[in-house]
């Protein structure tokens, strides 16, 4: 019977994808005559290449060529939509951002990931989640967060004190700014401390398991964006994991165990936090944050909304997933590019070392000083715009919509294009990467990585093109309803460690080349690393 089952699923998925391949080579496409590069592979299109982990070039390239409108030939010749046009953008993720929703695989994705909280619901349901999220990530409630952030950086200040004393060492610098990231997360947004950040200590395993989700889930792009969406219907979640634990396949027997560590952690804390709510108001204040954390607050919250607005079990436990994930490993990143940029240019490390020392003479900064640090905001600024942790998000169309362009682009046919009609269940790719990068916005030193940029007036192009970004013109966090809700509390986490360790350390490059993958996060490796690992090396001396 079973034998039988699997032979009735490859039988459907092959005649799936012969029905896919002839309908899109066969069919008109309303997305024709958008000019975008040929496809490589009739089955492939050039999919492999905009998801390529080595694919910075192919952006680049098809971006200055073919414009801020891009037809893409993707799996099984199905055509798709590249954009990066603001006017376009502003229409993707906040006029119309109803019609043009999360793809079903990613929001499939992500329930299997992290359960039912941000990223794994949409409409009312995640409407109503920001709401009650909203409030937590205030800025009065982060200027309460900022002492939890500096003990919290000491104790990795400390650590690199304990490992340069005899004078310059490589350090692996990822796994630390990994490790702070979670414990910042875990203190400020959960009252749990995850790693005492020692020398010696072992990282927790959540730790090790959320750095690996991303690249590993990239492994199943395929099978993620194609099928997963069809395949979480087939039988009860029990049986969905008998046949994940039968099918003999690495990477998906990798992921489950990720995602299982990832679910026990997250049970576990809010087990521990419900317990000590319903003790009392001294137990809590005994717990690391004292009930100030993220969680505590929720939680409180929670129990005196309507009913209308309160969230189940399940959505509690999927924002803390979510939460701990999302401000986990995108700051990682960014935090560990800034790191690698300043050991690369050392006269913008001495001039924001010179910084932080003057304005930090007084002691530890509050929150307004601090963020209002203008080179360490300047810095962090356009490490977020040349080198967004995220390149690329896409969204489906829920209806026929008709797409404006602020810029007209010429169809193959040679005629200007000012709006593109898109069909229902359409793929479109927002380009982060390439709107934060557009030299017609950005100027003819976009490309170039350049603080002072923000010390300045910037270009009038900038303002003029409306970007819908949430955050400086830029489409990193995103814009609308769906962008980033904890964007202020990355960049609070940004620019403590930055502080503390610049004002402290000189970072410089080691003798292994660093390589920066695109993985769905940007992850830095070294091109010695045979298993392409996650790492980054860097010389680290105390400063004089």
């Amino acid at each position: 019977m079973f034998i039988l089952a699997l032979e009735a699923v490859a039988l459907y998925g092959f005649s799936w994808v012969l029905w896919k391949t002839f309908r899109h080579f066969f069919a008109k496409s309303a997305l024709d005559n958008i000019p975008g590069p040929p496809p490589k592979s009739i089955w492939k299109g050039v999919f492999s290449q905009v998801f390529n982990v080595d694919g910075w070039n192919f952006h680049r390239e098809m971006a200055e060529k073919y414009g801020r409108v891009i037809k893409l030939t993707a799996l099984f010749g199905e055509s798709q939509l590249y954009v990066f046009d603001p006017k376009a953008l502003h229409h993707i993720v906040v006029k119309d951002q109803y019609i043009y929703e999360e793809t079903s695989s990613f929001i499939e994705g992500n329930r299997l990931m992290f359960g039912h909280g941000l990223l794994g619901t949409l409409g009312e349901q995640h409407r109503k989640q920001r709401k009650m999220l909203n409030p937590v990530f205030s800025i009065a409630h982060m200027r309460d967060m900022v002492p939890t952030f500096y003990n919290v950086t000491y104790k990795l200040r400390d650590a690199f004190v304990n490992r340069v004393q005899n004078g310059p060492r490589e350090i692996e610098v990822l796994s630390w700014m990994t490790r702070t990231a979670l414990e910042l997360v875990g203190q400020s947004g959960f009252g749990f401390s995850f790693d005492p950040l020692t020398d010696d200590g072992v990282p927790h395993p959540y730790s090790a398991a959320a750095k690996r989700l991303v690249p590993v889930s990239f492994k199943m792009l395929f099978p993620r964006t194609y099928l997963l969406a069809t395949l979480v219907k087939i039988g009860t979640p029990n049986f969905r994991r008998f046949l994940v634990d039968l099918i003999p396949w690495k990477a998906l027997h990798d992921l489950r165990d990720i995602v299982d560590v990832l679910h026990d952690t997250s049970v576990e804390i809010i087990e521990s936090k419900k317990k000590a709510l319903a003790e009392g108001d001294e137990s809590v204040a005994n717990q690391i944050g004292q009930g100030k954390d993220i969680l505590s607050i929720l939680l409180k919250a929670n129990m005196t909304a309507s009913e209308a607005d309160k969230l189940s079990e399940a959505e509690m436990l999927g924002q803390m997933s979510t939460l701990t994930f999302a401000a986990m490993d995108t700051t990682s990143s960014a935090l560990s590019r800034i790191l690698w940029l300043l050991a690369n240019h050392q006269d913008v490390q001495d001039k924001l070392r010179a910084e932080v020392r003057e304005a930090g003479k007084q002691g530890d900064l509050a929150y307004d000083d601090l963020v209002n640090l203008p080179y360490l905001d300047a810095v962090c600024r356009e490490n977020l715009r040349l080198y967004p942790p995220v390149s690329v998000l896409a969204r489906t169309t829920r209806q026929d919509v008709v797409l404006p362009l602020g810029t007209p682009i010429k169809g193959v046919d040679g005629r200007e294009i000012h709006e593109i009609p898109i069909p229902n269940n359409t793929n479109v790719i927002i380009s982060i990467l390439a709107s934060n990068r557009n030299p017609e916005v950005w100027g003819p030193d976009s490309y170039d990585w350049k603080p002072g940029r923000w010390l300045q007036p910037l270009p009038d192009t900038v303002i003029q093109a409306h970007i819908p970004g949430i955050y400086s013109h830029l489409m990193t966090f995103l814009g609308g309803g769906r962008a980033c809700i904890g964007f202020k509390f990355s960049q609070l986490e940004m620019k403590v460690v930055l502080s503390i360790l610049v004002a402290s350390f000189k970072f410089s490059p080691s003798d292994k080349e660093v390589l920066w993958k695109m993985n769905g996060i940007a992850t830095p490796t070294t091109a010695d690393n045979e298993t392409v690992l996650p790492r980054l090396p860097l010389v680290v001396e105390r400063a004089a």
